[in-house]
């Protein structure tokens, strides 16, 4: 049953008190970052300061304590995060993003969550060729999965599916799936986004019910049985266009989080005698990376807004609407991707070494912008498609 909670005028934090909570965390991200990556998971003391900060519940149903709040908001968070440090943020980020998944799902499968513990965590997999057999009352869901942010820390999973029965393959779509009912597999070793903990998994045989499955075309273009019951436009969020929006604003973060450390190393280097931060090159490539990267942090932003606008008023976004947004969000993401190489390159050999800031942060940039769903080429071609054809 729905929790009672305070009128939402009581104890509804604005976006910018979520902000600053998020900026305040940058520190004590930043003090952790190599202790992160060397764990190859990130530290139970974030988690908790995430918590803390009320950040775990942005996304959560009003109906179980939650804020509900605009996937603008949950971009503007990550994006501060990850300038602290991009694995932790990371993680905090795909939380919030599967927070406002789940309550897109049936009302039953949140409850089966919130309604046990408010505070649940959530992990998923959504790249999957995992199967699920229809039996009395549900699924027997099976299959092994990769790249699971931060599922040392969560209560449950989201895994992604194919229902199968007798010749017929239908999906994919989601179900979930209890923590206690997986299988980790310590797999994680890879050149950026080490923290995030992102091992594979095993599932074997569980049991889902009917009601805890979401139809997986239906959350792509955002509607969902649970918009029915959470009113807010971020349950109505088309997932397939803008989520990139998200992992966008990481990337853009980690960036910023690298031109910080290479303004840090670059003030007090010395190359052969000369200070390095006194040199006319420099100074251009600071305020030219620094451009690229408030470039793309000023379309990613105004895109998400825009369409949060549109989503809490009620309106659908039309095809060309949703495929320029993901083309907006990738085209960011290059930028900032490009913007760091600079940087990189231009830090001189000191900053190539394991325990440099800029090494570390770098490559956690790579990995961030490898993500598929920021893939430029693919966003392009589909939105300079629709451009040309769409005017027949």
């Amino acid at each position: 049953m729905p929790h009672s909670t305070p009128s939402a005028a009581e104890t509804q934090p604005s976006a910018g008190e979520f902000y600053a909570r998020a900026e305040a965390l940058q520190p004590v991200l930043r003090e952790r970052a190599a202790d992160a990556e060397h764990a190859r998971s990130v530290p139970a003391d974030s988690i908790q300061a995430f918590r803390d900060a009320g950040l775990v519940r942005m996304t959560q149903p009003e109906r179980y304590g939650g804020n509900a709040m605009g996937w603008d908001v949950l971009c503007g968070v990550a994006q501060r995060l990850t300038r602290g440090d991009g694995a932790q943020g990371w993680v905090m980020a795909i939380m919030g993003d599967h927070a406002q998944m789940l309550g897109s799902f049936p009302l039953q499968a949140q409850e089966d969550v919130w309604g046990e513990n408010p505070d649940a965590l959530i992990s998923a997999l959504f790249d999957s060729k995992c199967v699920a057999t229809p039996v009395d009352g549900g699924y027997r869901f099976s299959g092994t999965f990769g790249f699971s942010s931060g599922i040392d820390h969560v209560d449950w999973v989201i895994c992604a599916g194919f229902i199968v029965d007798s010749d017929k393959r239908d999906g994919p779509h989601f179900f979930m799936v209890r923590r206690s009912e997986v299988t980790l597999i310590d797999d994680w070793d890879v050149v950026g986004l080490e923290g995030t903990g992102s091992k594979s998994f095993e599932v074997e045989d569980a049991f889902v019910p009917d009601y805890a499955v979401l139809d997986g075309a239906l959350a792509r273009m955002g509607r969902s049985p649970g918009a029915e019951v959470n009113p807010q436009g971020v349950y109505r969020v088309p997932r397939g266009y803008l989520t990139p929006a998200l992992f966008a604003s990481m990337s853009i973060g980690i960036a910023q989080g690298l031109m910080d450390a290479w303004l840090d190393h670059t003030a007090t280097r010395q190359s052969r005698g000369i200070a390095v931060g006194e040199l006319p090159s420099s100074h251009m490539i600071a305020g030219e990376c620094a451009a690229e990267i408030d470039g793309a942090d000023a379309l990613n932003r105004n895109t998400v807004s825009e369409a949060m606008l549109a989503l809490d008023a009620g309106n659908e976004l039309s095809k060309s609407e949703l495929l320029t947004a993901k083309r907006n969000s990738a085209w960011a993401c290059r930028t900032a991707l490009n913007a760091g190489t600079r940087l990189f390159n231009t830090a001189g050999g000191n900053a190539i070494f394991h325990g440099s800031p800029v090494e570390r942060i770098y490559r956690n940039l790579l990995a961030s912008a490898a993500h598929h769903i920021v893939n430029w080429e693919l966003s392009a071609l589909e939105s300079g498609k629709d451009l040309i054809l769409g005017r027949r």
